[in-house]
């Protein structure tokens, strides 16, 4: 029988492998290949798919794709016309398809928006034909990494490694289920599925104390068995799960072995 956090902890954690593997690929896109054109940004701005142009062609984060296969989705007229002939990766997160947001300065993105272009290039690179970079502000004119796409590949790692962790911290203490009525109060409960874990034990309802949140947030603590990170064979301790983590506190009022703890209006 699985158990600390069951088949759902193993699914989990081959999905936390995936993102790692995936972004690593992603990382190695930008290693260098020979007979690749480059593009300057003037001469990237011909390939907007109207009449006379000699394609039609996007760029993001500097890498350029031909999107004639997309045309519907592309071509002058398009919902997102805005994205040819240009490097607009800002615009990929924000949604903003005004002159002034379709542009290629993703600095001050934060670590899941950048994810969400690492998620946007995968797509790119599955779907459409990669046919060079765009020199500016992630290539120079002899085709190589600038600083500002090192700066974007070092987020991509760690944004990674955060939703690896954050991944394997939700294993640990998944979501309790909650809800509240104005006329019965609240309630928060544990399962074997609650917070979309799958797992062989259900827990009991605790506040978890994260450094910087403003609030805690309702977890599923397992009450029975050694504590979460010991080493496996080593002699267990204590048999009380992880009701010791240093991070989590009581809910006033609710029995400390309850799986439910209801809360008056």
């Amino acid at each position: 029988m699985l158990r600390r956090g069951g088949r759902g902890l193993l699914l989990g954690l081959a999905a936390a492998v995936a993102a790692a593997a995936a972004a690593a690929r992603w990382l190695g896109w930008w290693s260098g290949r020979a007979g690749l054109r480059l593009f300057v940004p003037e001469e990237l701005a011909r390939y907007r798919g109207g009449p006379g142009d000699p394609g039609l062609y996007l760029a993001l984060l500097g890498r350029v794709y031909d999107v004639s296969s997309g045309r519907r989705h592309y071509e002058p007229g398009a919902h997102y016309s805005g994205f040819a002939g240009r490097d607009a990766s800002r615009a990929f997160v924000t949604g903003d398809y005004s002159e002034a947001g379709l542009v290629d300065d993703v600095a001050d993105l934060s670590f899941s928006e950048v994810l969400v272009l690492q998620n946007w290039l995968s797509f790119y690179e599955k779907n459409y034909k990669f046919v060079g970079r765009v020199t500016g502000r992630f290539y120079g004119e002899d085709g190589l990494p600038t600083p500002a796409l090192s700066r974007v590949e070092a987020m991509i790692s760690q944004g990674a490694e955060a939703g690896r962790r954050a991944l394997e911290e939700k294993q640990i203490f998944p979501p309790c289920n909650a809800e509240w009525s104005s006329r019965r109060g609240g309630r928060l409960w544990c399962s074997p599925e609650s917070g979309g874990v799958s797992r062989d034990w259900v827990g009991v309802p605790r506040k978890l104390y994260k450094p910087g949140a403003k609030e805690p947030h309702c977890v599923c603590v397992r009450t029975t068995g050694p504590p979460s990170g010991q080493a496996p064979g080593l002699p267990a301790h204590t048999n009380r799960g992880d009701l010791d983590h240093p991070g989590l506190g009581e809910y006033t009022g609710c029995p400390p072995l309850a799986s439910s703890c209801s809360f008056p209006p």
